[in-house]
């Protein structure tokens, strides 16, 4: 007997379904939107957040919901069924918990201070986005006040929202064996006294050929284009409008391969996640990714763990010299694959390398908390920010736009959410290292441009699960081990040893 448990999915389902239109609403706004259109945008975003909030707070939907968990009582733990429920009734008891006012504002702010960061970005002048933040920390601490259990810290609830399960407590851990061992390895190697070719991305690169050759990438990792397409947007991202559509952008600079480049790589495998999620559950928690952890991993993992190795490049840096044959006719491959691994503080955390890029996310870590707590306000950020990058990397940022205003995610309300990018690095090292003891030589086949078996092996061992186990589970049931420090490290300690002998 499913008779309630069939209402509660098609439920979830109509629920979903207004959550895809503010998807849709949501890419245009970052991609073709004239500017003009910013305020009544903001409203169109607050009625379908606030819409899909009543409709999954409604006693109708939480009797559905009662009604199916008596209904399935006697299923197994390890059902479809039971993992469905479990997912279900954390989503509605979290809402029910949130006044719909409060859905609304923080929805309509998020959309006004998107546009206020474009400005503030584009001028170079925090100033302008300042008071964006501060309102949108206080919405955030309304929000956390409402979910919070007794004794629960504000930034805790944040980071539970985005990787169900986690703490600050954990994270702290993590950080902590991370912090020590990534800034020995980095100054290990700024002291090797061996430099890397770095500069020869910074030539001359047509941005036609550019977007040409990350099609062609993207391709060849299996992201399928009938069911996606490649977009420009100030901060590149990946969007899943529902099944058989998930988008991803990318943007441009004429001397910087790697931006667009890597960034296709990466917003790829957030795509390939989604469109290796079972489509016939969709709108269920079966139908959707585990975690941003999770997410992190499957950018990472084909952007770091397959794009800058080296049989990657045996087989698509022919390719690149087609595209760019004025630019790297005369560059030896050895050189261009030292050139995309090199190791070097920067100001700017998605240009940086394997090796800093946690640092960076030390840095809004730390910083997310204080604005939580209150130790930090939104006109404060830029100093602490300059301050804290100086002591992680030893550099500062020259302007504001390449410091405190070169990130999104906190114009749109995702605080908590850059600690998900270091977890999705320690999870994509671990299923790396996994795939490779089960499919054989790796390497081999990304020379032959055979990158399907281990497309499958992730879909196998990942994506099909959609939501069935938590994210921790779904790693260890994957790799065989707990997730670890320790196969992240493993990794940049071989790289750092390959290109700089330290």
């Amino acid at each position: 007997m499913t008779e309630r448990y069939d209402r509660l999915l098609a439920a979830l389902r109509e629920v979903a379904l207004v959550n895809s239109v503010y998807f849709v609403v949501e890419w245009d706004e970052q991609v073709m939107m004239p500017p003009g259109g910013a305020s009544h945008r903001a409203e169109q975003k607050a009625w379908l957040a606030r819409t899909a909030h009543t409709r999954q707070t409604s006693a109708e939907f939480g009797d559905t919901l009662s009604e199916a968990e008596r209904e399935q009582a006697g299923a197994a733990d390890d059902s479809e069924e039971r993992a469905v429920l479990r997912q279900a009734r954390r989503a509605y008891d979290r809402a029910v918990k949130l006044p719909g006012a409060l859905v609304e504002e923080i929805t309509r702010t998020t959309a006004h201070a998107h546009h206020a960061w474009v400005e503030a970005r584009k001028h170079n002048d925090p100033a302008k986005f300042a008071p964006w933040l501060a309102k949108i920390v206080a919405l955030k601490q309304q929000q956390a006040a409402c979910l919070a259990k007794p004794g629960q810290a504000a930034y805790d609830v944040l980071v539970d929202e985005f990787e169900p399960g986690e703490t600050t407590a954990h994270l702290d851990e993590i950080f902590g064996a991370l912090r020590a061992p990534l800034v020995e390895l980095v100054g290990r190697v700024m002291g090797s006294g061996r430099t890397v070719p770095g500069e020869l991305l910074a030539r001359d690169f047509p941005v036609d050929a550019q977007e040409a050759l990350g099609r062609e990438a993207a391709q060849a990792l299996g992201y399928d284009f009938t069911r996606g397409r490649l977009d420009v947007s100030v901060h590149p991202f990946s969007i899943s409008l529902g099944p058989g559509d998930s988008r991803i952008t990318t943007r441009y600079h004429a001397n910087r391969f790697s931006d667009a480049f890597f960034g296709v790589l990466h917003e790829t495998g957030h795509a390939l996640y989604e469109q290796g999620l079972p489509g016939e559950r969709y709108g269920t928690p079966l139908g959707e990714a585990a975690s941003l952890g999770v997410h992190e991993s499957q950018s990472r993992f084909w952007e770091n763990l397959v794009g800058r190795s080296r049989s990657f490049w045996r087989y698509f840096y022919p390719k690149a010299q087609r595209a760019f044959p004025g630019t790297l006719g005369d560059v030896r491959e050895d050189d261009f694959v030292a050139a995309v691994n090199v190791i070097r503080p920067s100001e700017i955390r998605v240009e940086s390398d394997e090796a800093t890029y946690n640092l960076h996310i030390l840095l809004r870590y730390e910083l997310e908390q204080a604005l939580m707590s209150g130790d930090l306000k939104a006109d404060d950020v830029p100093a602490a920010w300059s301050d804290k990058l100086h002591g992680l990397l030893g550099v500062r940022p020259a302007t504001d736009d390449r410091g405190c205003l070169q990130d999104v995610h906190w114009s749109g309300g995702s605080l908590g959410y850059f600690p998900t990018y270091t977890l999705g690095n320690l999870f994509s090292a671990q299923l790396f290292e996994a795939a490779g003891r089960d499919l054989g030589d790796l390497d081999a086949s990304f020379a032959r441009g055979e990158f399907a078996p281990l497309r499958e092996w992730l879909r196998e061992k990942v994506h099909r699960h959609g939501q069935r186990y938590q994210p921790q589970e779904l790693i260890t049931l994957a790799t065989g081990a707990p997730p670890s420090v320790e196969p992240l490290l493993a990794h940049l300690r071989r790289k750092a040893h390959e290109y700089y002998g330290v």
